[in-house]
């Protein structure tokens, strides 16, 4: 989804996406035909016109979803300020451990070749929920039969292709990330907002957040405050006295600015260059279009993440980790 563009096109694009919510496919189908809700959203700041943050603040003060468009409708015109205060000061972080099934084989990859724990360092970290690896387990479906791996909730993941053997997940010698306004997992507001963001017919999605803040809480990670253009750096050197580096992110950089994505894009091809890292990414066809490029193109209108390593693509993924098909 491609968030730095006009608010129509955004919610048109974001409907495109959301299909796994029936109730958010015909919320941003209807706001991308309303002029009176678009103008609306247009006086916010850029950043915060996003589809998932509107919807997410709007329930978080009552409107229902699932749930009719009108009452959505209703809520934003009528407000008094509320939700748009919760626009302001909250965030999209979604913690998704279910994408842990797509990137666990690349993480498992690295670790066999590093043949050491390795030290997870995570861009736009949130609450630091996928982190974990190594605490949960997986059944990924694939045309041979289910490969199973690991221990604790299970995620799982539809698989085209031919999982490498001996996918396990990594053993993880140390855990980071960076985030503008990390969440510690310990506030239970901070974990009630994260739960308000899973989508709305999403049971199972609300399941294994609440285990995965389990996880968490009992061993939380270390998390900087800061902007990860700045911060990453030195939170590699940090993590590089630990095990083997492997920086990693999913849905993060579609929330930079185009010039701050190539800027980033540049900045971990020097540091894989280096051996300072790996680089595992999981992001929009159009967010990292390097990393697309090597693969093959990316039909157009196919709803999909492009999962990288050190800079070339390995596989299309489902945004919220149900099924990948590896190139």
């Amino acid at each position: 989804m491609e968030l730095y563009t006009d608010v129509a096109s955004q919610y048109a694009d974001f409907a495109a996406y959301a299909g796994d919510s029936p109730c958010f496919q015909a919320w941003a189908l209807a706001v991308a035909e309303d002029p009176e809700v678009l103008a609306w959203i247009g006086e916010l700041p850029p950043l915060k016109q996003q589809p998932n943050l509107v919807f997410a603040a709007a329930r978080w003060h009552g409107v229902p979803a699932p749930g009719p468009y009108a009452g959505l409708r209703e809520a934003l015109l009528a407000d008094r300020g509320s939700i748009r205060a919760t626009i302001r000061a909250r965030a999209t972080q979604t913690n998704e451990v279910g994408r842990l099934a797509t990137l666990v084989p690349a993480l498992s990859r690295l670790g066999v070749e590093a043949g050491r724990p390795l030290a997870l360092l995570e861009v736009g970290a949130s609450a630091g929920l996928c982190l974990y690896p190594d605490r949960f387990s997986y059944a990924w479906d694939t045309s041979a039969g289910p490969v199973t791996a690991g221990a604790g909730p299970l995620l799982r993941c539809e698989v085209t292709g031919e999982l490498p053997v001996g996918t396990e997940p990594p053993r993880v010698a140390w855990r980071g990330g960076i985030d503008l306004h990390p969440l510690d997992v310990r506030d239970d507001d901070a974990m009630a907002w994260l739960t308000n963001l899973v989508w709305p017919e999403q049971d199972e999605r609300r399941e294994r957040l609440a285990a995965a803040i389990g996880i968490a809480r009992a061993d939380p990670p270390r998390l900087v405050t800061g902007d990860l253009l700045e911060e990453l750096p030195e939170l590699v050197g940090e993590a590089a006295e630990l095990g083997p580096v492997v920086v990693f992110h999913s849905a993060v950089i579609a929330y930079l600015e185009p010039d701050d994505r190539e800027r980033f894009a540049a900045l971990m091809a020097s540091l894989v260059a280096a051996g300072r890292c790996h680089w595992v990414s999981n992001e929009a066809p159009r967010v990292l279009p390097g990393v697309t490029a090597t693969g093959p193109e990316v039909p157009e209108g196919l709803a999909t993440f492009v999962l990288g390593v050190d800079g070339r693509a390995t596989a299309w993924t489902h945004g919220h980790g149900a099924s990948m098909r590896l190139l």
